[in-house]
């Protein structure tokens, strides 16, 4: 493919690049495919089991396993080992995606909070009243809690599966809506479903919160003691009689997110130069603990625990927990009973209709200024897969009920999980077929954006590429001495090539700690931009980024048939020295600290920069545009 920049020069460019590590929110997305795939067949292999041979599938999840120290220890069978303790893992990677929206994503905006949490408490509100109508007068009205809560992992792994490509707002709503569901879950276990709560062992679970509390506020981040307090909430909690999986979520809640600090990079790149000239174990210590310390807990943590969550502790859970003999006299008794019909209309039909009589309302009540963060096809699918209640449903279930009631239960969880699953992907097949305007609307609505780039691409100041009053603007802060950015620079030009509608803007970030040359090779570009060069000597620059020396920049200013004695003149005094540091500030305001760093429409791009994931980002804000349009 081949496109023209503004000075007319033709460029043609293909890559086969792909950048391998993959950021925070492209690896759960990724993780949540593959978790709701994993989910389904251990789900899938549970009924198999069950019905194959009921005694093993029984007398496997009953065996004992006890852990003593001394006289005193905890004993549970297998099912609940993994029900009480694994499933803490869970909930930890749950409470620190919720923590990462509220710190660096949409959620960050509080107001952004106000409609999912309504949207939340309708969704468990209008299904627990259709569970309750079908249950009153008996005694299956007590597991009420069954048909309430949205199973994260398995609705955001079937929305990845399903949903839309612009998802990033939606998964955030949804998101959002989990945790509240969650939240309000392990409350109402520990109150309603808990019959006994040991005063003291309570007690000790508060004081070791509260420590935690303390011990964060003082900023140790040694992962050792917070698991050490983790796992004495864990078992006074549990030796309370409350369910201890709240503990995960409280300790996934505390962990702070945030982007790296330019700061922070500078000094681990110190460290790590200290360490080349003198490899001792004191400076390999020092420059370990100064790379962890760039990067927040919060992101370190989900790359270490979402996978095992994933992949591991929610299918063990789905395994131990939807075993249940299928036969035809069962389908047909249970398919009448109101246990199974009140959870799955609860769910397939109290879901959606909650979160969007909850939406609206909070709309209406606000005059307008409380709107959902999503068009209305977006939160019709979006509601509707949320009536996914799969692991706290099966949690409460194996607590309200047992015998035919549980596996009645059981039958309505899963026949609800298949059939939202079904409809959402219906909702969202209609969706794609409406024309483009009212589908970007459906999908996206108009509520305002949220920018992260602080300073506004100024025509008459920036260095820019394709229409200069393009819809869409890509802004990059690269480093011309930077490999990444080199590697990048293809794919820019093919994405500039199949988008007649975008603009490129290029701002300097040169990374000085590590390229000794890119200040200078930065100020080069911009003396050869007073002679209306900028971007033949930006590409000559990133077609040799090995040679970017004082007198390799002589060179290309001669190549470039420009007034030599004017550029090495004004290079040597660093004329154009205050420019670049213009841009530089502007990155430290939108908080940018390494490259390359990507902004499409303002908001900063989280995902990986190959051809993919940037077609991808430039779609989301084209569709976006056209919503407000």
């Amino acid at each position: 493919m081949a496109g023209e920049d503004q000075g007319g020069v033709i460029y043609s460019a293909r890559t086969a690049w792909s950048r391998n590590a993959a950021t925070p929110l492209l690896r759960t997305l990724r993780t949540e495919t593959g978790g709701a795939v994993i989910l389904l067949a251990a789900a899938v292999a549970a009924l198999a089991w069950a019905n194959i041979d009921y005694g093993s599938y029984r007398s496997v999840w009953a065996t004992q396993l006890s852990v003593r120290v001394g006289s005193d220890g905890i004993s549970q069978d297998l099912r609940h080992w993994i029900n009480d303790g694994l499933m803490v893992f869970f909930f930890f990677v749950v409470g620190l995606e919720a923590r990462r929206e509220f710190d660096i994503g949409e959620l960050r905006e509080r107001r952004r909070f106000v409609v999912p949490l309504v949207a939340g408490i309708g969704g468990m509100l209008v299904p627990i009243a259709i569970y309750l109508a079908f249950n009153a007068g008996t005694r299956s009205a007590h597991g009420w809690g069954v048909a309430m809560s949205t199973d994260t992992a398995f609705a955001l792994g079937m929305l990845a599966l399903v949903g839309p490509r612009i998802s990033g707002r939606l998964r955030a709503f949804m998101l959002t809506i989990a945790v509240v569901d969650d939240l309000v879950a392990l409350v109402v276990i520990a109150t309603v479903y808990t019959h006994h709560v040991a005063l003291v062992a309570a007690l000790v679970a508060l004081g070791a919160f509260a420590v935690t509390l303390g011990v964060r506020a003082l900023g140790v981040r040694f992962g050792i003691v917070y698991a050490a307090l983790g796992l004495v909430m864990w078992v006074a909690v549990f030796e309370s009689g409350i369910d201890p999986v709240i503990v995960g979520l409280a300790m996934g809640l505390l962990t702070v997110a945030f982007t790296a600090a330019r700061g922070d990079l500078e000094r681990a790149t110190d460290s790590f130069r200290s360490f080349r000239e003198q490899p001792t174990p004191a400076l390999a210590r020092s420059a370990r603990v100064a790379l962890e310390s760039a990067i927040s807990p919060n992101e370190r943590l989900q790359q270490i625990y979402h996978p095992w969550s994933s992949y591991v502790v929610v299918p063990l859970f789905a395994l131990a927990n939807t075993g249940i003999p299928i036969s035809g006299a069962f389908l047909s008794r249970a398919f009448g009973s109101p246990i199974t019909l009140g959870i799955l209309i609860g769910y397939v039909v109290g879901k959606p209709a909650g979160i969007l009589a909850a939406s609206q309302a909070a709309r209406v009540l606000s005059g307008g200024r409380l709107r959902l963060p999503v068009g209305w096809g977006a939160a019709l699918g979006g509601g509707v897969i949320a009536g996914i209640g799969f692991t706290v449903a099966l949690l409460i279930a194996s607590i309200a009920f047992t015998g035919v009631s549980l596996d009645e239960a059981k039958l309505g969880i899963l026949s609800a999980a298949v059939c939202a699953s079904t409809l959402s992907w219906l909702i969202f097949r209609l969706v794609a077929m409406l024309p483009a305007r009212r589908r970007a609307r459906a999908l996206t609505g108009q509520l305002e954006l949220l920018v992260d780039l602080v300073v506004d691409v100024d025509p008459e100041r920036d260095h820019i590429r394709g229409p200069r009053e393009a819809p869409i603007t890509l802004v990059e802060y690269g480093d011309l001495e930077c490999p990444f950015c080199g590697q990048a620079e293809g794919v820019l030009r093919e994405l500039l090539a199949d988008f007649g509608d975008l603009r490129y803007v290029w701002r300097h970030l040169p990374l000085t700690d590590v390229h000794p040359h890119a200040q200078l090779a930065a100020e080069a570009t911009e003396v050869a931009a007073d002679q209306g060069a900028f971007w033949e000597m930006h590409d000559l620059l990133f077609e040799h980024q090995d040679a970017l020396r004082p007198q390799n920049l002589h060179d290309y200013a001669a190549q470039l048939d420009l007034d030599l004695d004017r550029f090495v003149e004004e290079l040597r005094k660093h004329v154009r020295a205050a420019r670049v540091a213009e841009d530089v500030d502007s990155a430290d305001l939108s908080g940018v600290s390494g490259t390359p760093t990507f902004f499409v429409n303002g908001r900063r791009h989280h995902g990986a920069y190959d051809i993919e994931s940037l077609t991808a980002a430039v779609r989301v804000a084209r569709a976006q545009h056209l919503a407000r349009s």
